[in-house]
């Protein structure tokens, strides 16, 4: 039986909560924390009402302030600690995790809000020249506290959301059931859902935005290959969606499983994207929306991104008003037994589905429930060794088995369509 603290309250946030709430025997007890308390309030009443026997509480908490957060952590004294607030708060959250002596969960890894900072830009400068790579978002932060979560005898588990965290255990799981040794990984998101507004994004439009307007880049042969942004272009024809267009882009998993599997020859990561949000993102990008440097405007000072966001429909209000599917996976080649193979990891997920159990659209469940998962296993122990990892160092099978169980059911295709 176990006590969690879940920070955040956002569209991923209120998937994970509700199917944490699910199981009362695992999880006996819930904080809810978040900046607008008034949204824990509110959910708390509507798992309540549909009978969970998890106590719940809320808080208001400013996960930007390490001893705030420590202090309630202590206070409230959870297991573990779910972070589903934003990547910037990733470090201070496992501050006060370390602090408290309590264990980590999160689903993205740290980037910072301010990517002027002096010292920040000092050590990303020296990465981008050694690496290669230019995103802002990098693991190597949260990899630093490895020995500090050793020495605490804590687990710290990183990018347990759907890519990263269910491509990264696809991966283990090839791994360990299909291949003696795998050659290429091409992890493919495609969203077919439409939500009928002109333009929206899926999660956090200040994440998402910048993720998507920032050089590509994959690895081949250890080491890295940067792209211009979207210069990357492949159609795919993809289960229950159909035929989309799907682009080059950084991601997390690749960074993780390029140090954790360092025998895969290139490792790449696809999106796929309307020619409507492509053009807009465009438009946006050349006004100076999508900039990050703050600006003065009749006196008051605001970030373009920020304002943009404000502007922006809510991503956890699309769930009602969005249909079609997504389809998630990865695409393996390699060798087992001597012989080529290819293999083909997915997962299809129905945005009206989605919206019919938890009021949600299916990127905020493709994402929350298995940030569930993650929690579940550390909580049962399946998953609980002292460090910081990601979620292809851990045995992938019980977490597959999980994906099945609560509500992302997996394919394997052993004859895939390959991208060129």
């Amino acid at each position: 039986m176990s006590k969690v603290m879940v920070i955040g309250c956002g569209g991923v946030a209120q998937v994970a909560i509700q199917k944490i709430a699910k199981l009362d025997e695992v999880f006996t007890d819930m904080m809810i924390a978040s900046r607008t308390v008034s949204k824990c309030d509110d959910l708390k009443k509507k798992i309540e009402a549909e009978g969970s026997k998890t106590r719940i509480v809320t808080a208001k908490v400013d996960a930007d302030n390490v001893d705030e957060l420590t202090a309630l952590i202590k206070d409230y004294a959870p297991d573990m600690v779910l972070n589903v607030a934003l990547p910037y708060q990733d470090l201070t959250i496992m501050d006060a995790c370390l602090n408290a002596g309590v264990h980590y969960v999160d689903t993205a890894n740290y980037e910072p809000e301010n990517i002027d900072d002096p010292e920040w830009r000092k050590v990303y400068d020296k990465r981008c020249k050694e690496l290669g790579f230019s995103a802002y978002f990098d693991y190597s932060w949260q990899w630093a506290y490895k020995e500090k979560f050793e020495k605490a005898g804590l687990t710290a588990i990183l990018g347990t959301g759907f890519d990263p965290g269910v491509t990264s255990v696809f991966a283990a799981y090839a791994k360990k059931h299909y291949f003696d040794e795998i050659d290429t990984i091409d992890i493919l998101d495609c969203n077919g859902g439409d939500h009928g507004y002109a333009f929206a994004t899926n999660f956090n439009p200040e994440i998402n935005l910048r993720e998507v307007s920032a050089p590509g880049s994959y690895l081949e042969n250890g080491k890295w290959v940067e792209i211009p942004a979207m210069s990357i272009h492949r159609k795919y024809n993809f289960d229950q969606v159909g035929e989309k267009d799907m682009y080059l882009l950084h991601h997390e998993e690749i960074e993780a499983l390029g140090r954790n599997m360092p025998e895969v020859k290139r490792i790449r990561f696809f999106m796929t994207f309307g020619q409507s949000y492509l053009d807009h993102m465009r438009c946006l990008e050349d006004v100076g929306m999508l900039s990050t440097e703050p600006i003065n405007y009749n006196g008051t000072e605001i970030v373009p991104i920020q304002f943009l966001k404000a502007l922006l429909p809510d991503p956890a209000s699309l769930g009602p008003r969005t249909v079609g599917k997504t389809n998630i996976g990865c695409i393996f080649t390699g060798k087992k037994d001597g012989k080529e193979r290819k293999i083909y990891i997915y997962n299809v997920c129905d945005h009206q589905e989605c919206y019919k159990e938890l009021g949600s659209q299916a990127i905020s469940y493709t994402t929350g429930v298995p940030a569930m998962i993650g929690t579940m296993l550390l909580a049962t122990g399946q998953w609980k060794k002292p460090g910081v990892f990601t979620t292809d160092e851990f045995d992938p099978d019980p977490y597959m088995e999980a994906l099945n169980k609560y509500g992302l059911p997996w394919v394997v295709d052993e004859n895939p369509v390959l991208v060129d």
